[in-house]
Order: C-alpha cells, then sequence, then structure tokens
C-alpha cells in the first residue's frame, strides 16, 4: 500500500469518527469517565475544529483495555497509564527493528551482487594459486655414470 495513493474518505483503525456519545456507548463507560481519562492523558481522541473529541475504532478499544486494566486487574490509573506508555514504546521500537533489518537485509544483497561482480571481472588465463604442503622426503639426484 506503500506505492499507491489512499482514498482519502478510507476509514481505517486510526480514522476519528465517534462522538464522545457513541464511544462511550461502544465502551461501556460512561462519557465522563471518557473526559477523566483525556485529562489524564490516558486516551487521547481528536478534535474537532469546535474542539470537540472524536474517537477511532483504536481509542474505543484503548479504552475496553483501559477499563479491563482497572476493573478486572485493579491496576490504578497511573499504572494504567504508564503501561501504555511502555506498551506504545515496544511497538515503536519493533517497527524501528524492523526497518532496520530490512535495511541491513539491503545492504546484505547489494555487497553480494558487488562481490559476484569483482568475481565475474577476474582473467580467466589466471591459474589460482593453492599452497601445496612441503613433503618431508629428501630426493637425492645423480646423473647416470656414462653421460
Amino acid at each position: 500500500m506503500e506505492g499507491r495513493r489512499r482514498n482519502p474518505f478510507e476509514l481505517t483503525d486510526e480514522s476519528p469518527v465517534y462522538v464522545i456519545s457513541v464511544a462511550a456507548q461502544l465502551s461501556g463507560l460512561h462519557p465522563q469517565t471518557l473526559r477523566q481519562y483525556d485529562r489524564l492523558g490516558l486516551v487521547s481522541p481528536d478534535r474537532t475544529a469546535g474542539r470537540g473529541r472524536r474517537y477511532s475504532a483504536r481509542d474505543i478499544e484503548l479504552l475496553r483495555q483501559v477499563q479491563q486494566l482497572s476493573q478486572d486487574e485493579g491496576i490504578n490509573l497511573a499504572g494504567i497509564k504508564r503501561i501504555i506508555e511502555l506498551e506504545n514504546q515496544v511497538a515503536a521500537l519493533q517497527a524501528r527493528v524492523s526497518e532496520l533489518s530490512a535495511a541491513v537485509e539491503g545492504a546484505a544483497a547489494t555487497l553480494r551482487q558487488r562481490e559476484a561482480q569483482v568475481h565475474a571481472s577476474y582473467r580467466r588465463d589466471l591459474v589460482p594459486y593453492t599452497d601445496v604442503q612441503q613433503a618431508s622426503a629428501l630426493v637425492v639426484w645423480r646423473p647416470k655414470r656414462g653421460e
């Protein structure tokens, strides 16, 4: 999808489309709870020109995750915020590792190609030298007597 242009009207998981009342309904939380999470920086929805909140599908999933960590796991909001920050950091680092792995693989392919070009340019009339082990036997040469 990198090579072609995206349709500006195509909806993705990051498209901010839900108003706060719909986001609250989809996440099972009260709208005031969503406002509190926004103030704390747990879930930061996009804003419209009139400063209204617009939540994406990814934001809804994050709201559900916050609720699950808070209610089921008993983690306080500061802990949840730190967990989210660390998960985002891990995702960024994984993306960077993938990017660097692709760059290394590309460099290795270029190196192999250049090495093949060098080998192809060798003169064919030369014979490669191979180091021969010297034998420890002593050979004595004596000329024939009648010659």
